[in-house]
């Protein structure tokens, strides 16, 4: 079954349709879930909770532009509804100088160890790195989806990568 059949069988609520949509997107997903999560579960509710949506709106989808770009979208709008239903976002001063940039240049970090540490941020600075760094939004961008400002953007992106970057050192001592 193509996916333009089965997206049109997903309309129609055929079950079989929904589960294979879900086998071949679940862990592109999860995979977005975890890096915007704290941990493997959070990550997995988020993931229930953005097919649940996707389903729900699958009539609106009219095959203009990818499906898979769609259904990102709905998972990343999914996560970040979560947090701010549960108000983790917190406003912060928009007092920061320059952007920080993150010198990796001879850091010797695995994947895994690097996204436990975006997942130790605090929701704001993990979101908004997320959002910048891994995802491409602009400050615009994600101030719209947080509900901040651009400037608060900018500085809990700086507050972001300067922990992460004490995090790195303090690995990299540890190593050598």
């Amino acid at each position: 079954m193509d996916l333009e059949e089965l997206i049109h069988n997903c309309k129609k609520g055929k079950r079989q349709a929904q589960a294979e949509l879900y086998r071949k997107y679940s862990g592109i997903l999860f995979g977005m879930c975890l890096k915007y999560s704290r941990n493997k579960t959070e990550a997995e509710d988020s993931l229930h909770d953005s097919f649940m949506t996707i389903f729900d709106k699958i009539d609106q989808y009219n095959f203009n532009g990818s499906f898979e770009g769609w259904i990102k979208r709905i998972t990343v709008n999914t996560v970040l509804q979560k947090y701010r239903k549960q108000q983790h976002l917190d406003v912060v001063s928009e007092n920061v100088g320059e952007e920080l940039d993150m010198d990796t240049e001879g850091v010797d970090i695995s994947l895994s160890t690097l996204l436990g540490y975006i997942q130790e941020l605090p929701n704001k600075y993990r979101l908004t790195f997320n959002l910048y760094v891994l995802d491409g939004y602009s400050h615009k961008e994600i101030s719209e989806m947080l509900g901040t400002s651009a400037g608060t953007s900018k500085s809990n992106l700086a507050r972001a990568k300067m922990i992460l970057r004490e995090k790195i050192e303090k690995e990299n001592i540890n190593i050598a």
